[in-house]
């Protein structure tokens, strides 16, 4: 890698917009329903250390979300996940993520795990979103918004420079609108996969299984 995953982590988050109003940014914002200790600086150390790897894909979904990267700081990641140690180069989890009397748990983010296990390439995978921030309805943090077009734009600059940092990666959006955002930006990317909420869990698993046996990563 150019640069270590640390400095990496950091030019990202440096990349986005602060203040956005009905935008949560999970490295800068601070979530009432997070404990003490996960606050933005353990959050970021643990984007740090998802990007500590040589990545044959990354995946690009379209927005983080209430249940997942606004606590865990990666995308399609929950704490449930982080948790139950599912979660490649987190080392031991210390204790609660947030307040709540269960874990949070996101379904789309458990169905991607689980895929990215049962096909031996968890370990050689970056997920991040075209938005980073998590787009939520005026007045409800726990509600996810869909982004408009604008909003969306405004995680170009750190989308480029992660795949920038990573040439070598294929990428692979999940969902129309993560495609649709690379394709405006001009990055060569696979056909978008089905995001595997909504019924889409199957989908998302066959598709992904097929473009991982078509593209067999090189050691």
């Amino acid at each position: 890698m150019p640069m270590n995953s640390t400095s990496l982590a950091r030019l990202l988050v440096a990349a986005l917009p602060l203040g956005v109003p009905g935008m949560f940014n999970p490295w800068r914002d601070r979530c009432a329903f997070d404990t003490r200790a996960n606050g933005p600086r353990r959050k970021l150390a643990r984007l740090a250390a998802h990007l500590n790897c040589r990545p044959h894909f990354i995946i690009c979904g379209e927005a983080a979300g209430h249940l997942g990267c606004r606590h865990s700081g990666i995308a399609f990641t929950s704490e449930r996940l982080l948790l139950d140690h599912m979660i490649p180069r987190m080392g031991p989890v210390k204790g609660r993520l947030t307040t709540r009397k269960l874990p949070f748990s996101e379904p789309s983010a458990t169905v991607v795990w689980r895929t990215l296990h049962n096909l031996g390439i968890a370990e050689r995978v970056v997920l991040w979103n075209a938005l980073p921030l998590h787009p939520h309805d005026k007045g409800n943090v726990r509600s996810n918004r869909a982004p408009s077009s604008y909003e969306l734009s405004l995680g170009g600059p750190a989308l480029r420079l992660l795949i920038e940092a990573f040439p070598r990666a294929k990428v692979i959006p999940i969902g129309k609108k993560a495609e649709g955002v690379l394709q405006a930006m001009g990055v060569r990317a696979e056909p978008a996969l089905r995001h595997p909420a909504y019924g889409g869990a199957t989908a998302f698993a066959e598709g992904l299984t097929a473009l991982v046996r078509n593209r067999p990563m090189q050691h």
